[in-house]
């Protein structure tokens, strides 16, 4: 868990920080329905606070979720976007993580597919 201490120096180190971007997938099992879009709008919720404490940036896919930031704090974040369907009553969840972790460069997820339409 990340301490106040670390997050407020965070924020205002945060221009020279080099962020990692994450691609989250939760997966409520056991719902009573097909749609989980309940759980996606609450998880959603959820990382709209992170945001606006200016900690994290985040984005909505039809397939997952796309979060940038610092390390520390999206491994927070992360966990915090699991805990929801909990809180909501299942008894299991399973979530999906891949990271995006480069260290040479700070780069944000606009300039990765601006990178890609280069080279179209």
């Amino acid at each position: 868990m990340i301490t106040c201490l670390s997050i407020q120096a965070y924020k205002k180190e945060k221009e020279g920080v080099i962020m990692a971007i994450v691609d989250v997938t939760v997966i409520p099992v056991g719902t009573q329905t097909p749609s989980v879009s309940k759980y996606v709008a609450d998880i959603q919720k959820v990382l709209k606070g992170y945001e606006e404490k200016e900690l994290i940036r985040f984005q909505l896919t039809p397939m997952n979720t796309i979060i940038e930031g610092e390390l520390p704090v999206l491994f927070e974040v992360i966990q915090a976007m699991h805990e929801v369907p909990f809180q909501a009553g299942l008894d299991r969840v399973c979530t999906n993580i891949r990271i995006d972790d480069r260290r040479d460069k700070s780069r944000k997820m606009e300039e990765k597919i601006d990178s890609v339409l280069k080279h179209m």
